[in-house]
């Protein structure tokens, strides 16, 4: 199986990432897209239904499937990237009081909602910063946990992700999340082409379960891969 790629040219990928930014500017400022990713209220339980064919409990699943990574009494470093609003995992960071957590995003927007759920918290061990996963600010070998939850779908320039995220990991690390794989469900594949991609909201190539398990093995020493219909859950460790 083939391991999609991307050819952009830098000036390409600047203009996917504007892109990108524009989409999620909206979502970051309003409740549909907590509601959406958490199954958590009417319209989101519909978007899940329609789009993804998913019920509350498959959504959630696969999201605890992805942050079981992370062990409750974790006490090292851990790198959220992209942490979005915060709705998935700044509640978890409430009970890693002895963590050190930085949560990067592309999204100014999306980034100020996680900043406010993590005030409201009251949580102290969490810092935000702005920032492209495809050039992180951070020395090699800095993290012990690398999570990165609904991601790999958006980014513009998927190869630097998957070496920076790489890079930034320490030996015998974890990197773990969740994204969108095709090819797992057609009415979700025409979703995405149709409506996600045009939006900006998901960035072509998209991985299959089979070319992402392969690059997996290919990069990490211990892979455990599983997926619900259209989503991807990952625990690699380095």
């Amino acid at each position: 199986m083939t391991t999609p790629t991307t050819t952009d040219t830098v000036p390409q990928t600047k203009e996917k990432s504007k892109k990108i930014k524009s989409a999620y500017k909206s979502l970051g400022k309003g409740s549909f897209y907590d509601g959406m990713i958490t199954c958590s209220t009417f319209l989101g339980s519909v978007v899940n239904k329609v789009v993804w064919d998913y019920s509350k409990e498959e959504n959630n699943l696969i999201t605890e499937k992805a942050l079981s990574g992370i062990e409750e009494d974790f006490n090292g470093k851990l790198l959220d990237v992209p942490v979005g609003t915060g709705v998935l995992t700044v509640p978890l960071y409430s009970i890693l009081n002895d963590a050190d957590i930085t949560c990067v995003d592309y999204s100014e927007e999306m980034l100020n909602q996680a900043k406010e759920k993590a005030e409201k918290l009251k949580l102290t061990n969490v810092k935000f910063q702005q920032g492209d996963v495809g050039h992180l600010e951070f020395e090699d070998n800095s993290f012990d946990i690398v999570l990165s939850m609904n991601g790999f779908h958006a980014f513009p320039d998927k190869e630097a992700a998957y070496s920076e995220t790489f890079r930034v990991l320490k030996p015998g690390g974890k990197f773990c999340g969740c994204f969108y794989i095709k090819g797992q469900c057609s009415r979700t594949d025409k979703f995405i082409d149709t409506l996600y991609v045009k939006k900006g909201y998901f960035t072509p190539p998209f991985e299959t379960l089979e070319s992402f398990t392969e690059r997996m093995k290919k990069m990490y020493s211990n892979v455990e891969i599983s997926n619900i219909k259209s989503l991807v859950s990952f625990i690699c460790t380095k």
